[in-house]
This record gives structure tokens, C-alpha cells and sequence, in this order.
């Protein structure tokens, strides 16, 4: 009986210690998941506005103006131009993409010139010069995938369960 006793309080102990140890991590996954949605929500939201070079507001976006003004939308600021943003961060793997992730492509043939925000499934939202504010897939075979340089995850967006990986 006594046996039985000090195991169950051993176990007890074990599982509060446990406890105790993950659960401040608990909500942070949480609520940068959900500002990595936000972010999204925020870039959707914004198609179709019209393409307006060096442009920083809802009258018109740049790509890097674009991004800046979304993040800015979360209290997150970046760098005003997308060689900038491409300095910062943590680089990502294509494979590892999430939400809220930048992504950088090459469209001058003089390195990093577009930047666009991961927005999950394979598309990523941006300021494109032709169409304004859109949606795109980021392997797009004809365009986008042959250009594509690299992402970069910005402190505090993507999941902190996933930027552990």
C-alpha cells in the first residue's frame, strides 16, 4: 500500500513539474499562430489596390510599402525596401514555409528586388507592378517559381512550436 502511495505522489509530482514547465510556451504558440493569421487576414484584405511606385498606403503600394504596411497594421516595423527586409530575420526553407513569412524573388536580375507575404497553401500576397495588390502562387512556373531567391521569418509572427523545428 505504501508502494502504491509513493509512486502515485512521484507521478504526481512528475506531471505538475511538467506542467509547470510548458505551460508559460503554451500561449505564446498560441497567439503568434494567431497573429501569423492575422498577418494573412491583413494582406488579403487588401487586394486589388492599385500599384503606385514608392507608394506606402491604401491609395497605392510598392511591394516592399505593401508589406511594411501590413506588418505595421500589427505593430511589427520592418525595413522600408525589400533588400532591407531581406537583411532581417531568420532565412526559411521553402519546405518550412508559414503564414506571415516574407518571401523574395529576383524580378530585376540584380538579386533581391520583390518581396511578398506567405500567406499558406502555396500563394503568397504582394504588390505587383502590373496588377496591384494580388494573390500568387509562389511556384508559379512561368513567372514567380524561376525567381524565386528566398524567405526570411520575422520575430514574433510564425509559431513558436514550428520555429523550434
Amino acid at each position: 500500500m505504501k508502494l502504491k502511495f509513493t509512486m502515485q505522489k512521484t507521478i504526481t509530482v512528475f506531471a505538475m513539474s511538467f506542467l509547470l514547465l510548458v505551460a508559460p510556451f503554451a500561449g505564446q504558440a498560441e497567439a503568434s499562430s494567431s497573429k501569423s493569421e492575422a498577418i494573412s487576414k491583413t494582406a488579403t484584405s487588401l487586394t486589388g489596390i492599385k500599384y503606385v511606385y514608392g507608394g506606402t498606403t491604401t491609395s497605392g503600394f510598392d511591394c516592399s510599402g505593401y508589406v511594411s504596411y501590413v506588418f505595421k497594421q500589427h505593430d511589427i516595423n520592418l525595413a522600408r525596401t525589400s533588400s532591407g527586409m531581406y537583411a532581417s530575420g531568420t532565412a526559411v526553407k521553402k519546405d518550412d514555409l508559414e503564414a506571415g513569412d516574407l518571401v523574395f524573388f529576383n524580378t530585376s536580375g540584380k538579386g533581391v528586388s520583390h518581396v511578398g507575404i506567405y500567406i499558406g497553401e502555396g500563394n503568397f500576397a504582394h504588390a505587383s507592378t502590373s496588377r496591384g495588390t494580388r494573390v500568387d502562387k509562389l511556384d508559379d512556373p512561368y513567372y514567380w517559381g524561376k525567381r524565386y531567391v528566398g524567405a526570411k521569418r520575422i520575430s514574433g509572427v510564425s509559431s513558436v512550436a514550428s520555429a523550434k523545428k
